[in-house]
């Protein structure tokens, strides 16, 4: 009698392995980072000290003024993201799979992306006024824009063999798309999504400098009258941990639908 003997899974020490050396890099980096923005201040640049920027932090938080203005802030910056999102997948899709709608839609797209939509906020306060649109609209555009290419991109340059060894099988041009071109385009859009964050992010500033009452970037236009360094560093470290926060739940979101990708 042959005795079959199981062997024990393999286990991949090596993934919890790199992540804690991830994590421990990222530790030593912000840390090292602090101190060098602690040693520019004791060395007699004109910014405030770590110590002040917390101090400050605490007094926003307390009074409440730093809470009203990420919610302001992150309204607009979600509300103009997922609209040009939620427009820029279909978009791009279409251009990518029919060249006629390619033919008639690239030359707009690549018109307007060569604008920075930071130039259009003055045409857009003009039109819209100064209220919470011309605002929602130029990070809509920013958005747009970025996902809309990398949508486009990833499309194109889906594997042909794919798609033909889908044809060859009888899968008509609704399953290829749904079985095969979105699957393998996905890794692009998400790219895209990141990269269109960011220029959310960069636009909404601009915006609240420009025509806004309340939010992050109004708050460091009004310290910056006053000469407040301690308020515009507090602006603009939570910019940059909100931007940080999403752009991870991005970068997890892509990590758990394109597992199937080969990753270094």
């Amino acid at each position: 009698m042959t005795t079959l003997v199981e062997s024990p899974p393999q286990q991949r020490a090596g993934v919890p392995r790199k992540k804690n050396r991830t994590l421990l890099l990222n530790a030593i980096s912000i840390i090292a980072g602090i101190g060098v923005w602690w040693g520019f201040s004791l060395a007699g640049f004109d910014i405030p000290a770590p110590p002040e920027v917390l101090k400050r932090y605490g007094e926003l938080i307390a009074d409440g003024t730093l809470g009203e203005d990420i919610v302001a802030s992150l309204t607009r910056v979600l509300s103009g993201f997922v609209l040009g999102v939620a427009l820029a997948v279909p978009v791009g899709f279409l251009m990518g799979w029919y060249g006629t709608v390619r033919g008639l839609v690239e030359p707009w797209v690549q018109f307007f992306r060569t604008i920075p939509p930071l130039a259009i906020i003055p045409l857009a306060i003009v039109l819209m006024g100064i209220g919470e649109t011309p605002k929602i609209f130029v990070i809509f555009l920013a958005s747009f824009l970025a996902c809309v290419i990398a949508t486009f991109q990833g499309v194109v340059n889906v594997d042909k063999t794919l798609i033909n060894a889908a044809r060859v099988l009888g899968a008509n041009d609704r399953v290829i798309f749904a079985r095969v071109v979105v699957p393998a385009s996905s890794p692009f859009i998400l790219v895209g999504m990141r990269v269109g964050l960011g220029s959310s992010w960069a636009t909404l500033v601009a915006a609240e400098l420009i025509a806004a009452q309340q939010g992050l970037g109004y708050r460091m236009q009004s310290a910056q009258l006053y000469y407040d360094l301690p308020t515009i560093f507090v602006g603009l470290i939570t910019i940059g941990i909100l931007g940080l926060l999403m752009d991870r739940i991005l970068l997890l979101a892509e990590t758990k639908l394109t597992g199937w990708q080969e990753r270094r």
